[in-house]
């Protein structure tokens, strides 16, 4: 039996960094390459191909090259594809797993989870690639019928973050792939590993060179700008902050690029009097501390009513004390590091801004190395301008505000420029058909505190992005509507 650095080196050792376009793994064009970092450590992992424009511009090639013969495959053929992509992720799930939590840090158990939810990914758009259908009917005046049809929309470029580096491809490719379009894939260049890894899986099932490109660099911008504005470019889908977002729609606007924006979050967590008070802790445990809080669904806002905010804030302190804080491939690590030292810097800031005004630090609020840890914390006695209330914390901290009634709640729920998921817990039916509509989000988990599920569509409202990613509706984002009017 080997040891687990033993094991993690042959690990690192047996993936490909190198690009992979038109079916080939070949260096950059410069023959540079970049550094991947465990975050826990800091230590380098490995070093990976670092593209260039250039060869961005021949990923686009590639995918064009192969648009039109894998948009002629039969819907079944694409579905096979990915459904033996799905077998294959699954029984490489730990190996998987372990690479994701060496370049990005969470525990073990989460990135087995990450794995099993990003293949069903594959599954899902697997069956979802056979039933494209259009519709054929007599138009009201009976001079004519209508047709239509659904066609690919083409060479698609797919952005994916950092933080759920697996999940995130395959909630793209998949649709993309089901669709009849090709892709340029870009990951980020904090966590590039686990796509290359995922990327060899699909050249391992056979499929046809130029349909799945990669793209890895450290210089996103330089590499992705001269895509947008190239004409063979169909597609872009983006998953990352609502800063970047803004900027790379500006560039695709000359263009005219069909677009799915997954941006920054805001969530808030209500808790009515009524709630079941150990589900709410549980709900908030699972919404707040997946991914050490790094997560555009984390709650950022937990808003519990005045009658209850003391049991509970205690009930929720007690609960993150408990958490064991370490490298994720140890045993029994709960949480492991933020992603990079900026990460910690901006957790830092906004809890010391929240206590200079006040807010009361229950458990926690520190951070430590080696690497960059921070500890899992509850602020009570938030005020409502804090930092905290109005940005992405998207670290391990949860802070506190209380509330006296329905309107109340709902009015500072939706006093933010994002919407994209909500939670809320209550035993009152029709409190809670009522408050979901009234709140301003995409997607609202009620009496649960986890929402992402490869069967619904994940996806925000205002400045958390448009478009939907996952259920019946995530392969329309990569279908054209087409009409032919046929005279009778």
């Amino acid at each position: 039996m080997q040891s687990g650095t033993d094991q993690e080196e042959r690990l690192l050792r047996s993936v490909k960094t190198e690009l992979f376009i038109g079916g080939t793994w070949r260096p950059s064009a410069s023959d540079s390459t970049f550094e991947v970092v465990d975050p826990s450590t800091t230590q380098v992992l490995a070093t990976v191909a670092d593209a260039t424009p250039a060869d961005a511009l021949d990923a686009l090639q590639s995918a064009s090259d192969a648009a039109e013969s894998w948009a002629n495959r039969s819907p079944r053929e694409r579905g096979e594809l990915l459904r033996r992509c799905f077998e294959l992720t699954i029984e490489r799930r730990e190996e998987l797993a372990l690479l994701m939590t060496l370049e990005m840090g969470k525990p073990l158990a989460e990135a087995r989870g990450e794995v099993t939810y990003a293949a069903e990914f594959l599954r899902w758009f697997s069956e979802e690639a056979v039933r494209a259908h259009g519709e054929y009917y007599l138009a009201p005046e009976g001079t004519m019928r209508i047709m239509t049809s659904r066609r690919p929309v083409g060479p698609s470029l797919l952005i994916t973050p950092w933080n759920f580096p697996l999940a995130m491809a395959t909630r793209k490719i998949a649709p993309a792939l089901a669709a009849g379009c090709t892709v340029v894939l870009k990951p980020a260049e904090l966590t590039p590993l686990t796509a290359h890894a995922f990327v060899g899986i699909l050249e391992e099932i056979g499929l046809p060179p130029g349909v799945v490109n990669l793209i890895s660099t450290s210089n996103p911008a330089a590499v992705t700008e001269p895509l947008l504005r190239d004409r063979r470019l169909r597609k872009l889908s983006f998953t990352g902050s609502t800063e970047v977002g803004r900027l790379l729609m500006a560039q695709a606007a000359p263009n005219l690029l069909r677009l799915s924006m997954e941006l920054g979050g805001n969530a808030p967590f209500v808790i009515f009097d009524d709630a079941d008070l150990d589900r709410a802790v549980e709900g908030v445990m699972v919404a707040k501390m997946r991914n050490m809080g790094e997560a555009c669904t984390s709650a950022n806002r937990i808003y519990v009513h005045e009658s209850r905010v003391g049991e509970f804030s205690e009930r929720l302190s007690q609960a993150m004390s408990s958490l064991r804080v370490g490298r994720g491939t140890e045993d029994g690590v709960q949480v492991g590091p933020l992603i990079e030292a900026d990460a910690v810097t901006k957790v830092d800031s906004l809890v010391a801004e929240a206590r200079e005004r006040g807010a009361r630090v229950l458990t926690g609020g520190r951070s430590f190395g080696p690497g960059y840890f921070y500890e899992p914390t509850v602020l009570k006695d938030v005020p409502v301008d804090a930092r905290m209330a109005h940005e992405e914390i998207f670290g391990p901290v949860a802070p506190v505000f209380s509330f006296s009634d329905e309107d109340e709640v709902v009015a500072l729920a939706n006093s933010t420029e994002f919407g994209l998921v909500a939670y809320l817990y209550t035993q009152r039916l029709d409190r809670a058909l009522r408050v979901i509509d009234r709140l301003e989000t995409g997607m609202v988990g009620v009496n649960q505190g986890m929402v992402s599920n490869a069967a619904g569509p994940f996806g925000g409202v205002k400045h958390s992005g448009f478009g939907r990613e996952g259920g019946f509706e995530g392969i329309d984002e990569y279908l054209e509507t087409k009409y032919a009017a046929i005279a009778l």
